[in-house]
């Protein structure tokens, strides 16, 4: 199986929401200030399905590497880069911070402490193993381009130097998450 961060541009993501407060005047409403996701695009979760049921061996979850975002970051960069084209100054779009909801976190956790003991290192990927070995006894775990048999920490997203604003912009516009603008004033 794999283990996905927020897919930018699919169903679930905020993008669309952000587009249409920014859209409206605003306000953009964010959780928490603090917040922190992993990201993807909806090409590289295809990649992430494909490859690792390439390198499925049975039994394992396979978690991508993958940058991760200070939500307050992704409101600000889409306003700046969004306001002007619906007819705003950046400056006139707040941001309201409403809170969090019940059982939302601050972070995501994609692999967490008991799942290191277990996991592997690959260049694009984590991989855990199943934690019922008995049941897959009979299969050799290995992969090409290890590079460690030993996972020290777990993949939070607190614990990940989230993106600058400028990769955040390159990000969503590789990813043809935003309109087609001449200037964006991020920096």
């Amino acid at each position: 199986s794999c283990r996905f961060g927020n897919v930018l541009g699919s169903r679930g993501s905020v993008i669309p929401i952000f587009k249409q407060q920014i859209s409206d005047g605003g306000p953009v409403t964010i959780t928490d200030n603090r917040m922190t996701r992993f990201i993807m695009s909806i090409e590289e979760s295809v990649r992430l399905v494909i490859g690792s049921t390439c390198l499925a061996k049975g039994g394992e979850v396979f978690i991508t590497k993958m940058p991760v975002i200070n939500i307050m970051d992704l409101a600000e960069v889409m306003i700046v880069s969004l306001a002007q084209k619906n007819g705003f100054n950046p400056d006139q779009i707040e941001i309201k911070i409403v809170g969090i909801k019940p059982g939302e976190k601050l972070y995501e956790e994609l692999m967490n402490i008991e799942e290191t003991r277990r996991s592997i290192e690959l260049k694009d990927y984590y991989v855990v193993m199943p934690a019922f070995r008995n049941v897959y006894k009979s299969i050799e775990y290995s992969y090409p381009g290890e590079i460690s048999r030993k996972v020290e920490k777990p993949f939070i997203s607190s614990d990940v130097e989230p993106m600058k604003k400028k990769d955040l912009l390159a990000f969503l516009l590789r990813n043809k998450l935003l309109d087609e603008h001449e200037s964006t004033g991020v920096k």
